[in-house]
């Protein structure tokens, strides 16, 4: 397979939102992820405070550069944070302390430590007064996507407006409780024909019965999946880390910090993945080149 994924926050033990990263542990997990035939991937880092996530993106550039692999594997980052909706619920296992309101200049700070590799950033538009952020990186060419998020619809709407392509695994990054009629699931599904829009196939963060239901909803022809790997993928249950924190793997592979009830990222793989499609959605296998390979291509602009 060809698979690209938009969403890997580390793979085989290494974590790329950690400023320990090696090039060993990088070139282990390009590795891993060719062995499981992933060709193209954005690497994710996850909130943190602006100064620690110019740092951190300054290193995996340096880290990128030396590796012949991993300037193959990684075309480019995927930022999800830090400008997100701290609420509880929203903000899921992402530390609540480090976020703040979306503005131009922090934004512009963050895509020039990237070198050029900022590809994607995952922010919340009822943080982002005037759309404003939302606009400035879209004008340079960033995918700009909603996640971890409670936009009212009409706040959805003026964000596609200015530039907003893509929510950031719809049915996530949202409290477990939510309104049986006006909720972000519905409201983005209403606009399903002008966003990209993510899901997490794991059968840890959408019922499988449930995915099903969005995607008769929003079709295939605008829709992708990830993995939402982290670190721990690969590694078995245990203690991990993930930007830092601790998070605990346990036997069915769930991903979370301790005492939490929400996720913490995934550790699944795309073979998996692709496994969940066709057993538990009876997915096609051009179906699921669609949702794994093509279509997440097309939603950061590369051609297919």
């Amino acid at each position: 397979m060809n698979y690209c994924d938009l969403q890997i926050n580390g793979y085989a033990g290494a974590d790329f939102s950690s400023l320990d990263l090696t090039d060993e542990q990088l070139h282990r997990a390009c590795v891993a992820l060719k062995e499981d035939g992933v060709e193209t991937i954005l690497a994710t880092i996850i909130t943190d405070h602006v100064d620690s996530l110019c740092a951190k993106l300054r290193h995996l550039v340096n880290l990128r550069e030396r590796n012949p692999l991993a300037r193959s594997l990684i075309h480019g980052f995927h930022v999800e944070g830090p400008f997100l909706n701290p609420g509880a619920g929203w903000i899921g296992a992402h530390p609540a302390e480090a976020v703040i309101p979306a503005n131009p200049a922090d934004a512009k700070r963050l895509v020039e430590a990237g070198g050029g590799l900022v590809k994607l950033v995952t922010l919340a538009p009822e943080c982002d007064p005037g759309m404003v952020t939302i606009k400035a990186l879209s004008d340079q060419g960033v995918v700009v996507s909603a996640g971890h998020c409670n936009p009212s619809l009409d706040q959805l709407k003026e964000s596609i407006d200015n530039g907003l392509t893509m929510f950031t695994h719809l049915g996530n990054g949202c409290p477990i409780d939510l309104p049986r009629h006006d909720n972000i699931i519905n409201r983005v599904l209403s606009l399903s024909d002008q966003l990209w829009i993510g899901f997490i196939p794991d059968g840890a963060h959408i019922d499988f019965f449930a995915l099903e239901i969005y995607l008769k909803q929003a079709g295939l022809d605008r829709v992708f999946v990830v993995t939402d790997a982290i670190g721990a993928a690969k590694m078995g249950p245990g203690s991990h880390r993930l930007s830092g924190m601790e998070i605990e793997v346990d036997a069915e592979g769930v991903a979370r910090r301790p005492g939490s009830c929400y996720l913490a990222g995934s550790t699944a793989t795309m073979p998996q993945v692709c496994r969940n499609l066709a057993g538990s959605l009876g997915k096609s296998s051009e179906e699921i080149n669609r949702l794994t390979s093509s279509n997440p291509r097309r939603a950061i602009g590369l051609s297919v």
